[in-house]
């Protein structure tokens, strides 16, 4: 569908919520742009990765910083239709950004209040003409405060890190379901608690806990949600 009021959708919420599931199948039923915010800050924590910058929890903020504007990311639709990719300067990375290392190097690169702010204009640049939905951590509070609809997902850390576990076991990745559980609790400390930007529900956002929820239900109420603001 198309709607007559093309509207800016905000989703934020804590790690392994399914947000970016949520905004894809939305975006696709309205018609709209998806922006993967989390896959801005993965592939912003890649590059640091590959140049040396970030290595065992320490980050060289001084050269990131020199070098911030260097990064640009957008987002491709692909030829068969089938979701999208994330591009780092040209280069389709949206597998590589797909880590338990990666993961953890976008959590600490989102705590620099000068990556947010280049990540915050670039994302605020795509959102100019509207009709786009949007997930991360900020986009109610701090990107698009302004949104018409802003939605806050939650879920019980043990549900989270359960759907993350398997997640990882089914691209072959060789994990084990304490670390998971640990990896969820330290960024979900580290994303209320950052100087920056603190992942906090917006006054007027919706809050979804999904703990619970089928896929199919989750959907359909978003859907009526969505549908509320633009008819």
């Amino acid at each position: 569908m198309t709607s007559h009021k093309p509207i800016i959708v905000a989703i934020d919420g804590y790690s392994s919520c399914g947000k970016s599931t949520i905004a894809k199948s939305l975006a696709k039923y309205a018609g709209y742009t998806y922006v993967d915010t989390g896959a801005m800050y993965r592939a912003t924590a890649l590059y640091t990765i590959r140049k040396g910058w970030l290595h065992e929890g320490s980050i060289d903020e001084q050269a990131l910083k020199e070098h911030i504007h260097e990064i640009n990311i957008r987002f491709q639709p692909r030829p068969n239709g089938q979701g999208q990719d994330t591009y780092l300067n040209g280069e389709n990375v949206e597998q590589a950004i797909r880590t338990l290392e990666v993961a953890n190097g976008a959590s600490r690169v989102s705590t620099l209040g000068f990556v947010r702010q280049e990540m915050v204009r670039q994302q605020q640049q795509m959102g100019e003409k509207k009709g786009i939905v949007m997930d991360g951590r900020d986009i109610g509070t701090v990107v698009f405060p302004h949104a018409e609809l802003k939605l806050f997902l939650t879920a019980s850390a043990e549900v989270r890190a359960q759907r993350r576990y398997l997640e990882l076991q089914a691209k072959g990745e060789n994990c084990n379901f304490n670390d998971v559980l640990s990896n969820v609790m330290e960024r979900d400390y580290r994303d209320t608690h950052r100087a920056e930007s603190p992942l906090r529900k917006a006054e007027d956002a919706i809050e979804i806990d999904n703990s619970q929820l089928t896929p199919e239900a989750q959907d359909e109420l978003v859907k009526q949600l969505f549908l509320k603001k633009v008819q």
